[in-house]
């Protein structure tokens, strides 16, 4: 009798196809912060739109979405290209992102993502690292996740923008995070909620997740190479077992 597919047997086999893996054995999980462990990005948001206008930047709201990951440096230098033709000075990047920490800090706390402690859990009862992976160096933020998520983190398994010089796209915050757990790309998982980190999880060769916990569409996390795309951070909680252990018995040759 034949037996029913494993769930995700056809987005795992695609993901080992694209990426030439005999198999995918998860020993890390490579995890983002705004918008994944803390519904942040609201504010994050207000904070950066509130900051580029004040300068005479033409901007939306909802362009900061599709730069989340990117280090705040970057950010600055981004729209500084778009709206003056330059970059920003060592000395404006500075003082830039000090204004837009303050103006978060006046928004209302940010808390944590439903479900996100569950997936969490998760992780940690199989026995897999947690490895915290931002683009940010927001101090009020990062020192939330002892208090919010006890246990889940240890204190040297963070990559935050002080310790890469490439922000998301670029793979290299989850490349240091796989040496910092000592793992290959095809023992890790990242877990994004934005394009730019997408991308850089899977140009760092890990099992990416995509989870839309944002305005941004599933289409866009898959064409940024999401190999599983989720609609809530509850749904991917409860699926995760299921994908772990899929993950666990599918080979190339499934």
């Amino acid at each position: 009798m034949t037996q029913p597919p494993l769930p995700f047997a056809p987005e795992i086999l695609r993901f080992l196809k694209r990426h030439h893996y005999e198999r995918v054995t998860p020993r890390a999980a490579l995890i983002d912060m705004d918008g994944t462990l803390y519904d942040s990005m609201k504010n994050h948001t207000r904070a950066w739109h509130r900051l580029m206008t004040e300068l005479g930047v033409e901007c939306t709201r909802e362009e900061f979405y599709l730069y989340e990951g990117r280090t705040g440096a970057s950010t600055i230098n981004a729209l500084f290209q778009r709206q003056f033709g330059r970059n920003a000075t060592d000395e404006e990047k500075t003082s830039l992102y000090q204004r837009k920490t303050e103006y978060f800090r006046e928004l209302p706390p940010v808390l944590p993502m439903e479900g996100a402690l569950d997936m969490l859990s998760v992780f940690r009862e199989v026995g897999m690292q947690r490895v915290l992976v931002t683009g940010s160096g927001q101090q009020s933020v990062l020192d939330n996740i002892s208090r919010d998520f006890p246990g889940m983190f240890d204190d040297d398994k963070r990559i935050t923008a002080r310790n890469v010089t490439h922000g998301k796209p670029h793979p290299e915050p989850f490349i240091k995070a796989m040496q910092l757990a000592r793992v290959s790309p095809s023992q890790s998982i990242v877990v994004e909620n934005a394009p730019l980190g997408v991308e850089a999880g899977d140009r760092a060769g890990a099992f990416t997740i995509g989870v839309t916990t944002g305005p941004i569409p599933r289409e866009a996390m898959e064409e940024a190479g999401a190999a599983v795309v989720f609609s809530s951070m509850p749904e991917f909680a409860h699926m995760l077992p299921s994908l772990l252990l899929s993950l666990l018995t599918i080979t190339s040759d499934y």
